[in-house]
């Protein structure tokens, strides 16, 4: 048995999305079009595989078997294809990126320009924004995110380690006086990031501390953070590619040095399951990831964690 492998795809985003015509539309169909390719894969199966109404689709039991094996055909092909085209140098098309604005900022647009020379035939569309966007409902290749991630059924791959530094301004210090355990935080200008009020601190000897904190100021971008431990305000948790240039020039000092943030947070690429991973999404993030990495080296130093990158994480590996 011989199956249109874009009637596959279809199938799958048709999965994700909810709508055929919606599916249809990234394929540059009609929802006719769409509707009779879908009956074309039912038909060449000879099973059902969704259940429509007027207002949505949802997945029939054949249907449920058969979109692992869909997936698992695709990532084959997928592979495949990526292989070939890096050989042939023929990597291009439209590329959907996201990444948070100040992370792609200061780690992505700057290499932005290299990675058009090397693939000119890509066309890069790049969407900054602190907000969590869902890639695969808004139809993104690619997504770079920072944190824990929480189980979901996309792909991740880690990218780097972002440690995180309790920091402060030497004024401050001087005028509010410097803590010497982690309870000593508790009587301090905590910077806030997203609401979060617990820090969690862990000694040299492996002793985890969990610290209420309280501050005059919550934000929800973390180079604000930065901004305002330097300007005096208090006392930060940021990640070291805010603050690691003023710690390095001493505008910033480490709070508690003899502790580590005790943080799950890492750089991720993260993208949808089941999707073609073409040769311009793979260029892209082997790119990307390479100068992630080289970036965070160069600029910190030996305040940066020597850890090595890891590879695919399926939604099971992570839980």
């Amino acid at each position: 048995m011989s199956f249109d492998l874009k009637n596959l795809e279809l199938f799958v985003r048709v999965v994700a999305l909810g709508a055929i015509g919606r599916a249809g539309a990234e394929f540059d169909l009609s929802p006719t079009n769409a509707s009779q390719r879908i009956r074309s894969l039912e038909a060449d199966l000879d099973v059902a595989l969704l259940n429509r109404t007027t207002r949505s689709v949802s997945l029939t039991p054949d249907g449920e078997i058969f979109l692992e094996h869909a997936r698992r055909i695709l990532d084959d092909v997928a592979d495949a294809r990526t292989v070939l085209s890096h050989k042939a140098r023929s990597v291009s098309g439209r590329l959907r990126v996201t990444a948070s604005a100040s992370f792609g900022r200061s780690h992505i647009v700057p290499f932005v320009p290299e990675f058009l020379r090397l693939y000119p035939g890509v066309r890069l569309d790049l969407h900054l924004t602190d907000t969590v966007v869902d890639i695969v409902e808004q139809g993104y290749d690619l997504a770079f995110r920072i944190g824990g991630l929480a189980p979901s059924s996309l792909l991740a791959q880690k990218i780097d380690e972002d440690p995180r530094f309790l920091v402060a301004a030497p004024d401050y210090l001087a005028r509010a006086g410097t803590p010497q355990t982690p309870q000593d935080l508790t009587g301090h200008a905590c910077l806030l990031l997203g609401g979060g009020d617990e820090w969690r601190l862990v000694s040299e000897s492996g002793t985890e501390h969990r610290v209420r904190v309280s501050g005059p100021v919550t934000v929800t971008l973390g180079d604000a953070i930065g901004d305002l431990v330097l300007a005096g305000v208090g006392i930060g948790n940021a990640s070291l590619w805010h603050i690691g240039p003023h710690l390095r020039e001493g505008r910033l000092v480490r709070v508690l040095p003899g502790y580590s943030s005790s943080s799950d947070a890492k750089i991720w690429a993260v993208r949808p399951p089941g999707h073609v991973m073409h040769a311009r999404v793979k260029a892209f993030l082997d790119f990307m990831r390479d100068r992630i990495v080289e970036t965070n080296r160069a600029r910190f130093g030996g305040l940066f964690p020597r850890l090595p990158s890891g590879g695919i994480i399926t939604p099971e590996k992570r839980r």
